[in-house]
């Protein structure tokens, strides 16, 4: 993994653990947090990741935000979108993005940098194309009223190269980089 920057993680205990560790032995990395966040971990997502992609709602929001101030933070974040209102998914429906990324946008210790989405899992990266495209259109629909949504967060190990045709300016290889979780 030489040369890699970026690391990744779903879930909260194991993204503290392996932060920790590269801080102990002094390796330099900016941390994703990508997985489903609860409120009940904004302390931790806060104190170990440089961006959390999964944004939900603003309850989150003012929790992160809370947990930046006390320790004089500006948290990066990423909106997290459900594209296809999954219930098996967490994200805010593209009908109230607009509102969430309002207030969201005013909370001093958040900077929005943009969107993320899971779409549906399938076989053919061509499946998942028209998601990508939708939240990259969804971006550029809201681009002028929020200059800031620079970022789009999406496109995993099978379906990446789509993404990346698509806008992604970051995508998620775990799977193909270290292969299958156990």
């Amino acid at each position: 993994m030489e040369g890699v920057k970026n690391f990744g993680e779903n879930y909260i205990q194991e993204g503290v653990q392996k932060t920790e560790f590269f801080r102990e032995k002094k390796w330099s990395a900016t941390w994703h947090f990508i997985g489903a966040l609860q409120s009940n971990k904004a302390r931790e997502a806060v104190a170990h990741f440089d961006l959390i992609h999964s944004v939900d709602r603003l309850s989150l929001a003012r929790e992160l935000d809370k947990e930046a101030r006390k320790i004089g933070k500006v948290q990066r974040i990423l909106l997290q979108v459900n594209l296809e209102n999954e219930s098996s998914k967490a994200g805010v429906l593209p009908a109230q993005l607009g509102a969430l990324c309002e207030a969201v946008s005013q909370l001093e210790n958040l900077q929005v940098e943009g969107l993320m989405s899971l779409p549906p899992f399938g076989e053919n990266a061509e499946d998942a194309r028209k998601y990508h495209r939708a939240l990259r259109e969804s971006r550029d629909d809201l681009s002028p009223r929020f200059p800031f949504l620079m970022a789009l967060s999406m496109g995993m190990s099978n379906d990446f190269e789509t993404a990346i045709e698509e806008g992604a300016t970051y995508i998620r290889l775990g799977t193909a980089l270290f292969g299958a979780r156990g």
